[in-house]
């Protein structure tokens, strides 16, 4: 093993081409500052330098090595500042996996803005659904995540952390019947077929639904079921049924396919940042940025589309 002290030794006579010059420079005397250089070229089988009686100069040997060394001392030199960073949060990496519909939300402008104050977080995002999440934080492969839930249903077992609380509203084909009105009647679309996500990638929001029916007095008919919400959008706009879906949607423009929220009595949804404790340093400085960009729970921020919906 090279130690890093003889290779700054080397780096000192390369650079001085002169021993007396060097071993001032290192605080040393000559004697030992040659045998060390001599003990460098005995580990590597090379010789370093060439040396004469009035000169030193680098063989090919030493030329190559040169760049090298000063790198791996450069590197040594920020071996205490990487670790002070990465045990401060300030550097790493952190994956994040989140759900489609707060990509049309505030999750992009939060993730610049983390960027741009956390220049050494490297960000592996993974779009997913929550039962990809569960088993990807069993499997190690996740940090943290954003997911989507029935308000005040966040996954047992995790820290938590309300960022999003909208409306959901009614995707429907633009010729639709129903789709005249501002606000929709909820009697004019209860028996219409119903386009709706798996159980298994929201159980909460999905028995939110079906329960808001039954509350109603109505029994959905469900034609089809997606994982993906901007695939139950692209499926209203073919006429397979309507679809409901976050108001933060609404920023996906499909042609064909406009938004009505529900007049009276409406189903909320709810997006929350998920994570396990203890938490990494990166993990807890993305949650205090997230924090710091939402309210308190109880005081949860409203996407515009939320607003807007909510207005018609």
């Amino acid at each position: 093993m090279i130690e890093l002290r003889t290779l700054r030794q080397f780096v000192a006579v390369a650079e001085e081409l002169h021993f007396g010059r060097a071993a001032e420079r290192l605080h040393m005397t000559q004697p030992p500052l040659s045998v060390a250089i001599q003990g460098l070229e005995r580990d590597l089988g090379a010789a370093l330098l060439l040396r004469t009686q009035r000169s030193v100069a680098l063989s090919p040997a030493g030329v190559a090595l040169l760049p090298r060394a000063r790198r791996l001392l450069a590197d040594a030199e920020a071996l205490p500042r990487t670790a002070q960073a990465a045990a401060a949060g300030l550097a790493g990496q952190l994956r994040l996996a989140f759900v489609s519909s707060i990509a049309y939300g505030p999750l992009p402008a939060w993730l610049s803005s983390f960027r741009h104050a956390h220049v050494d977080v490297a960000l592996q995002l993974r779009e997913a659904t929550l039962d990809v999440q569960l088993a990807a934080f069993e499997a190690d492969e996740i940090d943290a995540g954003f997911v989507l839930h029935a308000p005040g249903a966040a996954p047992p077992g995790f820290a938590a952390w309300p960022v999003l609380l909208e409306p959901l509203v009614l995707a429907l084909p633009q010729e639709h019947a129903a789709a005249g009105p501002r606000k929709l009647a909820f009697e004019r679309i209860a028996a219409e077929p119903l386009l709706i996500f798996p159980r298994a990638i929201a159980p909460s929001l999905y028995d939110a639904v079906l329960g808001f029916y039954r509350h109603m007095g109505a029994t959905p008919r469900i034609a089809q079921e997606a994982i993906q919400m901007q695939t139950l959008v692209n499926l209203v706009s073919s006429g397979m049924g309507l679809a409901w879906v976050p108001a933060s949607v609404m920023q996906l423009q499909r042609p064909g396919v406009v938004y009505r929220p529900l007049s009276g009595a409406t189903l909320q949804c709810e997006t929350s940042l998920i994570w396990r404790e203890p938490a990494q340093p990166v993990v807890q400085r993305f949650v205090g940025h997230v924090r710091s960009q939402t309210r308190a729970p109880g005081q949860r921020r409203q996407s515009p589309a939320s607003k807007r919906a909510g207005a018609r």
